[in-house]
């Protein structure tokens, strides 16, 4: 499964994993940063915290951690993160995930 061509053509951002693990597209406006991930190969996002994140999985499956309380998280679930809690993530090859954070400047474009 992958996102339609109109997304996949949005502009990709510098995250801290290689892109032959995970791949982005994002749209970002005044108010917020939407960023469709496409996940090539496992990965472990270790713990962090940021501005509020709210997030829904469109395929696949990934196990979040969240403020100390883990859950595995299937197509349709989703998550909704207050500002400075702490989380991680296990995302799985295959997986879709779109993810919209307070902060605009979250991730900087790629060159």
């Amino acid at each position: 499964m992958n996102y339609p061509d109109f997304i996949q053509s949005q502009p990709s951002l510098d995250i801290p994993f290689p892109e032959d693990a995970v791949t982005t597209s994002a749209v970002r406006s005044d108010g917020a940063l939407v960023v469709f991930f496409h996940v090539h190969k496992d990965v472990e996002v270790p713990e962090h915290q940021h501005g509020a994140q709210w997030g829904t999985l469109v395929h696949g499956s990934l196990e979040l951690t969240v403020d100390g309380h883990t859950r595995i998280c299937g197509p349709g679930d989703s998550w909704d993160i207050p500002a400075g809690t702490p989380h991680a993530a296990i995302l799985t090859a295959g997986s879709l995930v779109i993810d919209v954070f307070e902060e605009t400047d979250r991730y900087p474009l790629k060159d």
